[in-house]
């Protein structure tokens, strides 16, 4: 039975308490907290808000899924192309780093551009680089540059990530 990290949506500012319940409940869960000064009127403080609005990842196995989505404060899980979307645990690993070495950390989805240089991170054209063509809802046109051709694909936009000029 392998458990896999899952992404669960959940209530507006329930992150850290649907974290705590399905802790509770013998599950291992992860909600990525960022240290963000605060200010009040009288004082500035250091606070530890979700760095994702509304997520909470859970490593379980297909059996614990209902146990997962009948916690309080659950909606349900994020799912991909008709299930529910699988992290990989170096994608986990690196937020717990990332979170470990830097404070006042902001998370944004990547901006994809036509002209852009992109790497794709997943799937058969793994690693391969190539430049943005034309920019769709889901999908961009990316023209994957290598052998002395081009090739041309369809993407889904989540498994590209931007490549800095060389």
């Amino acid at each position: 039975m392998t458990k896999k990290w899952l992404a669960v949506y959940t209530r507006p500012r329930w992150e850290k308490k649907v974290n705590q319940l399905l802790t509770e409940k013998g599950l291992e869960s992860y909600c990525p907290l960022n240290k963000v000064k605060r200010k009040w009127s009288d004082r500035i403080k250091i606070v530890e808000e979700p760095l994702f609005k509304s997520y909470v990842f859970v490593k379980v196995s297909d059996a614990d899924r209902s146990a997962v989505r009948i916690t309080n404060g659950v909606i349900n899980f994020i799912y991909w192309n008709g299930k529910p979307a699988v992290i990989r645990e170096k994608e986990i690993a690196a937020i717990k780093r990332f979170l470990d070495e830097y404070e006042h950390v902001e998370a944004r989805p990547v901006q994809l551009r036509v002209n852009q240089r992109v790497r794709v991170t997943n799937g058969t054209l793994m690693d391969l680089e190539g430049k943005v063509l034309d920019i769709r809802r889901k999908t961009a046109r990316v023209a994957i540059d290598s052998l002395g051709y081009i090739l041309i694909a369809h993407i889904e936009r989540t498994k590209l990530t931007s490549v800095l000029p060389k």
